[in-house]
């Protein structure tokens, strides 16, 4: 039997730690690394090894796996001397799963080739939840070598995997995925200010439309958000703001129309700037409710 790659995680927020721990439970031995400590212990009690260091963490590794929160994050980590890349063995694979821009996912692959290191990047999408479990889509771009590799981890964490183009066309998928989700988020929200401004019961209203045509993942894990105004972060209104910032300069630059992306684009930039960018995305419905006249 093949032993599993040595995997090393950098990044253990709100999605790394559940999907490193669900890699622990599949009996990979993964080695984290990240700023909190509190993070860092968390991996511990999991089963998983504490590394001081980046470069402590990727040294022996096979597989090193980031997943923070921009293009800014990869950069600090995958570069310079303490950073992934000077510190990882020639031959390894380094599969970024943060969601960051398409071409600074290009130029980390061909960083990575320089030093003789193998890149992916695979975004996912299912939120907090989705990691937790296991039922991530994840969306890869790369050497369809490479994708086969790693494919028995990314079954590990998710449940849609697939191999979308060359490198950056993972994290362009990752900007269409979360063109849909705004757009969705905020059509869910505009939606329940309507019904309770009209005097339907909520939940009665949001479970047959559930049923119907205009049921959607989001409205179904969204829900409760809604019903309860439950903004804990399951994706951050703040993540969101980069994810549209980062598909409209790439839709401009292929000159793709985004007219009611922009829009949305531009609601979810007005929250943060009310101080929301820590809640949740379904937080969309706040600014709902502030432009209908109440009180929030």
């Amino acid at each position: 039997m093949t032993a599993l790659p040595k995997i090393a995680w950098i990044g253990l927020g709100i999605m790394g730690s559940p999907m490193s721990e669900n890699l622990i439970k599949a009996g990979y031995d993964v080695t984290g690394h990240t700023l909190e400590q509190e993070k860092l212990d968390r991996l511990a009690a999991a089963g998983g090894t504490v590394a001081g260091s980046i470069a402590e963490a990727v040294r022996d590794a096979d597989v090193i796996i980031t997943m923070v929160p921009a293009s800014e994050q990869v950069e600090a980590v995958a570069y310079g001397p303490d950073g992934v890349l000077d510190n990882a063995r020639p031959g390894a694979l380094l599969i970024d799963m943060s969601s960051i821009t398409p071409q600074t996912s290009i130029d980390l692959a061909a960083a990575g080739r320089q030093k003789g290191i193998r890149v992916l990047d695979a975004p996912v999408s299912g939120g907090e939840a989705g990691a937790i479990e296991a039922v991530l889509s994840i969306m890869v771009g790369g050497d369809q070598a490479d994708f086969e590799y790693a494919e028995p981890i990314f079954k590990t964490l998710g449940r849609t995997i697939v191999r979308c183009g060359p490198h950056g066309s993972g994290q362009t998928v990752k900007a269409a995925n979360q063109l849909i989700v705004a757009v969705n988020i905020q059509a869910c929200a505009e939606a329940v200010v309507f019904l309770e401004k009209s005097g339907v019961d909520l939940r009665a209203a949001l479970d047959v439309l559930g049923g119907g045509l205009a049921g959607s993942t989001v409205l179904t894990r969204k829900k409760d958000n809604f019903l309860h105004r439950d903004f804990k972060p399951g994706f951050r209104i703040d993540l969101h703001h980069k994810d549209m910032g980062i598909v409209t300069d790439a839709a401009r630059a292929v000159g793709a129309a985004l007219p009611v992306g922009a829009v949305v684009a531009q609601l979810v930039a007005s929250l943060r700037a009310q101080g929301d960018g820590g809640l949740d995305h379904s937080a969309l419905l706040r600014g709902v409710e502030r432009l209908s006249g109440a009180q929030v």
